[in-house]
């Protein structure tokens, strides 16, 4: 049976998944990439270094996320969200890192109020936190 889900198991679906699909575009060119996120009912917050996804988000703000559950072939939950990346900075860039730590810390065997830690070679270039302020979302599922 498909169905459409409703604002409780969409929800609850963006608050369980761990590693959501960022798309965005500029320039004719649409990029999807997998990308770990904290969900707090209203946006989206993650961090990323400084690259091409970026710098389209920059360019072009208006993305959309999509999040999925496969159990099995005819057993499955998607949402895609549509929203609009803001870069963090200060306060509100802090408060995006805290909960992606709460989200992150347990699954790594990290204390959530630690720092976070050092990501290697990657540590010499500029990271972001930002958020997709979620607009509209809509979710499907499957059950066999």
């Amino acid at each position: 049976m498909l169905g459409t889900l409703d604002e409780s198991h969409i929800e609850d679906l963006l608050r369980e998944a761990t590693v959501g699909r960022l798309g965005c575009s500029d320039g004719g060119r649409t990029y999807v990439i997998p990308t770990s996120y904290a969900y707090d009912g209203e946006s989206i917050y993650a961090h990323s270094y400084d690259g091409l996804k970026l710098r389209m988000m920059r360019n072009n703000p208006e993305v959309c996320f999509q999040v999925d559950r496969l159990e099995g072939i005819g057993n499955w939950r998607s949402v895609i969200a549509w929203g609009r990346y803001e870069e963090l900075s200060g306060p509100d860039a802090v408060r995006g890192l805290e909960l992606i730590m709460q989200r992150f810390a347990p699954l790594m065997g990290l204390d959530p109020n630690d720092p976070p830690p050092a990501h290697g070679d990657q540590s010499d270039r500029p990271s972001f936190v930002y958020r997709i302020r979620v607009g509209e979302k809509t979710g499907r599922f499957e059950s066999s």
